[in-house]
């Protein structure tokens, strides 16, 4: 409230110091500057944007982050079996939401150019990753077994 009336009384000494008579154009255009001023003084009042409480960060090691499998690059490889087999394709990782870790892999076994494709879920612990993430082993499987396992849809 202090700024205001500083605000007022500069206006006012301001506009009694001007040696023409006001006109009621002029009058009329005085109001918008304090519009301005108010916007100012409750930006000002404002102050900085805090954080939410109850949200923490932690600091990552950047070095183990890039050491990991990025999922994007995996999603589409060839899943062979131990027997060097081509046995389907990685269609998708699936994270369970009350451990929040990676817990399922879906695969896409069968089929030909996408047409008679059948999915199926494995534990994703069960798929062996080399080191550069280019190739994944799901070491004891066949097309066959795999075959054999309930069809996964995704839900609508």
């Amino acid at each position: 409230m202090v700024a205001f009336a500083g605000l007022q009384t500069l206006c006012q000494s301001h506009a009694d110091a001007s040696p023409l008579p006001q006109s009621p154009r002029r009058i009329a255009r005085r109001p918008s500057g304090w519009i301005i001023w108010t916007a100012l003084a409750v930006v000002l009042a404002a102050g900085p944007a805090l954080p939410q409480a109850g949200v923490q960060f932690i600091k990552v090691d950047l070095s183990i982050v890039a050491k990991g499998y990025r999922m994007s690059k995996l999603i589409g490889t060839t899943v062979i079996n131990d027997k060097n087999e081509k046995i389907g394709t990685l269609d998708d990782v699936v994270a369970d939401k009350d451990k929040k870790e990676l817990s399922f892999a879906v695969l896409q076994v069968g089929g030909f150019l996408g047409l008679g494709r059948h999915l199926v879920v494995v534990p994703y612990d069960s798929l062996v990753i080399d080191e550069a993430g280019q190739k994944i082993t799901l070491p004891g499987a066949s097309k066959d077994e795999l075959k054999k396992l309930s069809a996964f849809n995704y839900p609508a």
